[in-house]
């Protein structure tokens, strides 16, 4: 399986498999994850890396590059490949970017309510650092009280 930076040809297909894998998250959040609004967003403030396998994604992860530090976000593994190691190849592959663009530091955030996110984080190397509110864009959609917690992780 070969990771690679997505491309615009990608987009569908990023949008299909993020709005995928983050169906676990139906319970307290509305409507998809992604809407093809937010993802041109995200497409033109940072880089998608994608797994591929056979010409479908199997995986995708989001890094944007800031001034001494990047951004990790939407990690996401298609359903069938879940539990096969493929998200931790793609954090690797994200931290790997990011150290190769002059991150000294990788920051995600992930939902409270998602438990078992912190500890599989914690296993990488990352760090709680702060808690922060829902995003404006989400709050509507939001079913129940939750918040981020923000991670980050030296890069060396």
């Amino acid at each position: 399986m070969d990771i690679r930076f997505a491309e615009e040809s990608d987009f569908d297909k990023v949008m299909s498999l993020v709005n995928r894998a983050f169906q676990v998250e139906s319970y307290f959040i509305r409507g998809d994850r992604l809407t093809r609004e937010r993802l041109r967003e995200y497409f033109d403030k940072g880089r998608f890396l994608v797994a591929d396998e056979n010409s479908a994604l199997a995986g995708c992860v989001y890094v944007q590059l800031h001034s001494g530090y990047s951004y990790l976000g939407l990690l996401s593994v298609e359903p069938s490949h879940q539990k096969t190691g493929l998200g931790r190849r793609l954090n690797a592959a994200a931290e790997e970017f990011a150290r190769e663009m002059g991150s000294r530091r990788m920051e995600l955030t992930v939902v409270n309510l998602r438990t078992e996110l912190p500890p599989f984080y914690e296993k990488l190397g990352y760090a709680v650092v702060r808690m922060e509110p829902i995003h404006k864009h989400m709050e509507e959609r939001i079913t129940q009280p939750c918040h981020f917690i923000r991670m980050a992780k030296p890069l060396g």
